[in-house]
């Protein structure tokens, strides 16, 4: 078991890294090559972007770098694991795959999920599509990963396939202080619909663990993803991502985040909508404490003409947690009659807590509909004061008014997720592990969100309780 630090991470590591998988000379060529470029990077490339960023928060020489790490399952992990045995999951602890559970009615079907290094053996052709889909000389990190990732998992959803189930994608740090570099693809076929939970956790420890992530997405024509990011690790960790979504004609995604967790968050996300009637929505919340730091940038990029995009960022932030958003939209010269929106709003509960929004739009033609808007805002005393007048204290009002500015967020997210969004608020707000375990906790917020917005619950539950 070869180890390294980041800071000293060099073609040798690459090497032991290609060679204890057994890896084609074309994936080795293709690491080396991204190593170089990597070497070659500032963290950020925009110079406006590098005033404002805390990625120099991860520190090279204490992050440590291994071809492998133990798998053992931290106790902390045991009981939602054992809520997915019936499920559809790919488990990951550190750079091990768990467990994978898919029915063999789903696998006669087309459905595939595997591990990175089995994909590149089994489905090369996709693996390569998705290696090339990336480009080293974008970004840093996106370099990092291309050239040392040493893990990470690979789902096909055929063609035509619908999955009336989630399929639930969990991945944990191992407790040996190891970080891991994962290089995750995922596949969705022509007019197949699926979707995707993903969970990030991390065990409790004095050392800087890095989880540093490059996910390509590729939606062929007509498919439709639903995908739910939930970061809840622990804050002594780092978590740099970097997300690519490739959308084809009238394909759609919904994506909605919830980053919790993490000493350090930094996100680079993109769409590319590269075909007619193509639609992506983007929702991301975060609720940052003590002295989180979270780097969201959002690009959409409007290839081809009647494209729809929404990007929705809210934070919520308490102690001295401070966010940035940089979000960009971005319509070319062929992608006429597209719609786009962009915003990033930050609400502030204490005097030391700091937020960022650098919106930005790009339009290369004509007929389109682009806006975008920023706002940074502490909380209004004056609606602290009568909600105080109501009885409450004042704790209480600050969750009632959060609740209100993610209402209209929340709306967009399934009830599932809205519900799974709450309890981490309350879990955090409480100082409670960050957990989504579906435990009778859970299921309430679950029956709440169910009628929330149902019009005719009122008149429902008066004839349930006459």
């Amino acid at each position: 078991m070869s180890q390294a630090l980041l800071s000293k991470l060099n073609t040798t590591h690459i090497d032991e890294i290609s060679s204890s998988r057994n890896e084609p000379d074309w994936l080795k060529d293709y690491r080396k090559s991204s190593l170089s470029i990597y070497d070659s990077l500032a963290i950020e490339l925009s110079p406006l972007y590098n005033k404002y960023t805390d990625a120099k928060k991860m520190d090279p020489e204490k992050v440590s770098l291994s071809t492998s790490t133990t798998a053992t399952v931290p106790d902390f992990l045991k009981k939602r694991l054992s809520e997915l045995e019936k499920e559809i999951c790919i488990i990951q602890v550190g750079t091990n795959i768990h467990k994978i559970n898919i029915s063999d009615d789903l696998k006669s079907k087309g459905l595939v999920i595997s591990s990175i290094s089995d994909a590149i053996k089994n489905n090369p052709e996709l693996v390569k599509k998705a290696l090339e889909a990336s480009k080293s000389q974008e970004d840093k990190f996106t370099a990092l990963n291309n050239a040392a990732f040493n893990s990470g998992i690979f789902i096909h959803i055929p063609r035509n396939l619908v999955l009336d189930k989630p399929v639930y994608f969990l991945t944990c740090l191992s407790d040996d202080d190891h970080s891991v570099i994962s290089r995750n693809i995922i596949f969705a076929g022509e007019s197949s619909k699926a979707a995707i939970v993903q969970e990030l956790y991390s065990p409790k420890t004095e050392a800087q663990q890095a989880y540093l992530e490059l996910l390509n997405t590729n939606l062929a024509a007509n498919a439709q993803l639903d995908i739910t990011t939930l970061q809840m690790m622990d804050q002594h960790a780092v978590t740099f991502t970097t997300r690519r979504t490739d959308l084809a004609q009238d394909s759609k995604v919904n994506w909605y985040s919830g980053l919790f967790g993490s000493m350090l968050s930094r996100y680079k996300i993109e769409y590319f909508l590269n075909g007619n009637g193509a639609s992506s929505n983007d929702s991301e919340v975060i609720f940052g404490n003590n002295e989180q730091s979270f780097d969201i940038q959002t690009n959409v990029n409007h290839e081809s003409p009647s494209t729809e995009a929404r990007v929705v960022e809210k934070s919520i932030l308490r102690n001295k947690s401070k966010s940035l958003f940089k979000g960009m939209i971005r319509i070319k010269e062929n992608a006429a009659k597209s719609n786009s929106f962009l915003s990033g709003r930050s609400i502030l509960l204490d005097k030391d807590a700091k937020s960022d929004a650098i919106p930005s739009l790009e339009i290369f033609t004509n007929d389109v509909k682009a806006t975008h808007s920023a706002s940074v805002a502490q909380i209004d005393e004056e609606q602290i004061f009568y909600l105080k007048t109501r009885c409450l204290t004042h704790a209480e009002s600050e969750r009632i008014i959060i609740e209100g500015f993610l209402e209209p967020l929340s709306r967009k997210m399934s009830i599932q997720v809205r519900a799974w969004i709450a309890y981490l608020i309350e879990s955090k707000w409480e100082n409670r592990e960050l957990t989504i375990n579906t435990d009778e906790e859970l299921t309430k917020f679950v029956e709440i969100e169910e009628t929330r917005y149902n019009e005719d619950s009122e008149i429902e539950q008066h004839y349930k309780y006459r």
